[in-house]
């Protein structure tokens, strides 16, 4: 899913859609996650500039708006790096604070479990900003569409989660590409051809990236190689 950038005349609505997807989720977890998902919304509310995609904060200022230490915000803030919600734009140097960028789209695509509690309006309001499918499928695919079949790796459960969303973009692009081993939290996939690669990488890879952090939310990237 590609969700538009919080601004101009839909902004505010598209802020109270994310806002309430990671309520519903707190809501619907532990009180661990609870308490992680209140501190960034914290956050959010806060500091966060929405327009240019900016948190400009010092660890001794989010301790007290937390009401921790300085090193329960280190360890918050690599957890939620770490977890793809949080990405450092620009290290802290002396006298200048960190500079962090808020991955909306990784927030809601982790919280899209919870949208149901929410209500039908609200998963069909959110539906329409993943990638429309004429823009992906113009190339029709003449080979038979096939699913490995489940070996227990990553990679043969996300092409089963992928054929399940739409065959037709399976069959052109992800039937095609080969499992290349996964390392430091990156599975690596082999494209037959680089405008394959290109292609997948440039057009595709959100949608491949969400399938399988599904089946394995530590991945936190895939590379297409050729």
């Amino acid at each position: 899913m590609q969700l538009p950038r919080p601004i101009g005349r839909e902004a505010a609505s598209r802020k109270y859609d994310i806002l309430s997807a990671l309520m519903a989720f707190a809501l619907s977890r532990d009180k661990h996650i609870q308490r992680q998902i209140l501190r960034i919304m914290a956050l959010i509310t806060t500091r966060y500039n929405w327009q240019r995609d900016e948190l400009t904060m010092g660890q001794g200022e989010i301790a007290r708006l937390w009401s921790v230490d300085e090193r329960t915000v280190k360890r918050e803030m690599a957890r939620l790096r770490a977890q793809g919600w949080l990405v450092l734009k620009r290290q802290g140097a002396r006298g200048r604070v960190s500079v962090y960028g808020m991955n909306l789209n990784q927030m809601l695509e982790d919280t899209r479990s919870a949208w149901p509690l929410i209500g039908d309006d609200f998963v069909s309001r959110l539906q329409p900003a993943e990638t429309p499918k004429h823009a992906v499928s113009n190339v029709v695919s003449l080979r038979t569409v096939h699913v490995a079949d489940g070996d227990g790796s990553l990679w043969s459960a996300a092409q089963a989660c992928l054929h399940a969303e739409d065959a037709a973009i399976y069959g052109a692009w992800f039937q095609a590409l080969a499992d290349a081993g996964v390392d430091a939290n990156a599975l690596t996939l082999a494209a037959p051809t680089k405008f394959h690669a290109a292609y997948v990488a440039s057009n595709l890879k959100e949608r491949l990236l969400s399938a399988v952090r599904r089946i394995d939310p530590t991945v936190r990237d895939v590379r297409i190689v050729a």
